[in-house]
């Protein structure tokens, strides 16, 4: 199995844009995360000026790479109005429950976009890349899809196409199916696609059996899902499978919906999960983007994302953050909802206890199917 080692300094690409943006008081994603991301790590010193890019917005003719211009042109105008008609609420899934008009709906997407354009033209040389506020996966060509406007990480593959990189593996622990990834590469022999996701839960896609055309790999999980199992599965699914397809570049959506915390999910895994897959993954190829993804925890999200990039930066994570990192944590809120205040644990370090449990015989037979392919 080859080995690479990084030749450059990591990279986090953030943007105040985050910073007090929301899809609205009732929508999920009101509470706070990627500026988050950039106060913990800048309360522990693992984020110095060199290491930090500010994302560009995306601009509509980077976004037609993959995205139909109609589209994105009612994105803008939804953006200038504040509103959209029925006709296009009905033709693009705009101005709905799940994917509301709200005041940035088009700059703070095509930030997200820029950002992963970006990391994608930073990764012709070989090194690392953190995008945070990446990870849309759910995004279509054509229409808004589970809180995605645009599909960040089919734009930012198609990118790396660009500049020469042919062969992308693409792996993805969020909680819910990555079905506008699957929709952009499904086919095609030079990506390979793996989702791990909740069964049963929106959107109903990523069936066991649903092979995209062959490069896809599915494994839908039980409720409950923990850490013992998530070993299994990047021992028995992803590593292997990785391994074999010898990527030019790996992505990894490290959606942090699959924590026990999360409220859109029934999983249960902790962030030394998400860390053991990432620490396992980084050797496999000269190239690593990682990305967020869902995460709907404002204190869960933040300490993942943060402890991600602190391994992709070599840094030493303190058992007990320094007052200013606590500080950053206990000043988060849910934004409304009556959702319960946070356990003290997640408020004064970034490790969770670790969450091991049982090897559930599912887990097993469907890692056995997915083998003999």
């Amino acid at each position: 199995m080859a080995e690479f080692t990084e030749k450059r300094s990591p990279v986090f690409i953030g943007s105040e844009i985050y910073r007090g943006s929301s899809y609205g008081a009732h929508h999920p994603l009101r509470v706070p995360r990627v500026s988050t991301v950039m106060d913990l790590a800048r309360s522990l010193g693992w984020l110095p000026p060199h290491r930090f890019r500010t994302s560009p917005k995306a601009k509509p003719a980077a976004l037609h790479l993959w995205h139909d211009p109609e589209y994105v042109a009612a994105l803008q105008d939804a953006e200038a109005s504040g509103t959209v008609s029925d006709i296009v609420r009905q033709r693009f899934n705009l101005g709905t429950v799940s994917n509301p008009v709200h005041p940035l709906v088009y700059s703070r997407p095509a930030t997200g976009a820029g950002g992963v354009m970006l990391a994608a033209q930073l990764l012709a040389e070989p090194g690392a890349v953190h995008v945070p506020g990446g990870g849309t996966h759910h995004g279509l060509q054509d229409r808004a899809n589970g809180f995605c406007y645009l599909n960040d990480v089919v734009l930012g593959m198609l990118v790396m196409r660009r500049m020469g990189l042919s062969r992308i593996a693409y792996v993805d622990i969020d909680a819910h199916h990555a079905d506008g990834v699957e929709a952009g590469f499904a086919g095609d022999p030079a990506a390979l696609l793996i989702s791990v996701h909740e069964e049963a839960r929106w959107p109903f896609t990523g069936a066991l059996t649903e092979d995209g055309g062959g490069n896809c790999f599915n494994l839908p999980v039980p409720r409950g899902f923990n850490d013992t199992e998530m070993r299994a599965v990047l021992n028995g699914l992803i590593l292997p499978r990785v391994a074999a397809f010898r990527p030019e570049v790996i992505i990894l959506q490290c959606g942090a919906d699959a924590l026990l915390e999360d409220p859109l999910s029934r999983l249960a895994l902790s962030n030394n999960a998400h860390l053991e897959v990432l620490r396992a993954l980084r050797p496999l190829a000269p190239r690593l983007l990682v990305l967020g993804g869902g995460g709907y925890n404002p204190w869960s999200v933040g300490r993942l994302w943060t402890r991600i990039w602190g391994v992709l930066a070599d840094e030493s994570e303190p058992d007990r953050l320094p007052p200013a990192g606590q500080a950053v944590l206990h000043a988060l809120h849910w934004g409304g909802g009556g959702r319960p205040p946070p356990a003290p644990t997640l408020l004064d370090r970034l490790a969770d206890d670790p969450r091991e449990g049982p090897l559930r015989p599912e887990i097993t037979a469907r890692l056995r199917q997915l083998a003999t392919r």
